[in-house]
């Protein structure tokens, strides 16, 4: 998925389900400079999803009583 927020960051904030986010990253990737802030934060959205994932599955296991 890292490679995708490289390459096309604004499909890698479509895939996450932030379609405003996407259509802004799309406008701010059409400029040959803006491609890299665009790239920068699809890669943080794309990380912090992840961070999160990891933490509600965290918290499902410790509210089970699984180690």
């Amino acid at each position: 998925m890292i490679a995708v927020a490289i390459l096309l960051p604004w499909l890698a904030l479509f895939i996450r389900g932030r379609i405003g986010q996407g259509i802004l990253c799309l406008l701010l990737q059409i400029t040959v400079i803006g491609w890299l802030p665009a790239a920068i934060w699809a890669v943080v959205v794309v990380n912090n999803d992840n961070q999160e994932r990891r933490h509600r599955e965290m918290l499902e296991a410790v509210r089970e009583g699984r180690p």
